[in-house]
């Protein structure tokens, strides 16, 4: 219950980051490389929040975990692109609802790979 908790709090927070990244940098760039910009600053604040808050009780290293989770964190970005691009490009959607859906497509299996190998419990 309580990492259900954080990872929504965390993942909410990344979401929004993610998003502000993508309205700053939209008016300049694809919506694609718009989106990957987000990825990348929401990436760190994912991070720091899933390691100290979401499943601080992970049995991995920082280093380890670091690793594991930039592989789930990119996972996650190519299932959010695809997504995203789906929607612009073939749906026609408005950028920011394709983002928002893209963004909640990803966040299960975020989670998943985070909870049972990125940042995995001991025992």
């Amino acid at each position: 219950m309580r990492t259900g908790f954080w990872f929504l709090v965390v993942g909410s927070s990344a979401a929004l980051t993610h998003m502000a990244v993508f309205a700053l940098t939209a008016p300049y760039l694809w919506p694609e490389l718009a989106n990957a910009a987000g990825f990348v600053v929401a990436f760190f604040v994912s991070f720091a929040g899933h390691r100290w808050l979401s499943f601080q009780d992970a049995s991995t290293s920082l280093l380890q975990s670091l690793r594991r989770f930039a592989v789930t964190a990119i996972a996650g970005f190519v299932a959010n692109e695809l997504m995203f691009m789906l929607l612009l490009r073939v749906f026609d959607l408005p950028a920011w609802l394709a983002l928002f859906f893209a963004l909640v497509f990803a966040s299960a299996q975020t989670f998943l790979l985070s909870r049972f190998w990125a940042f995995r419990r001991g025992g």
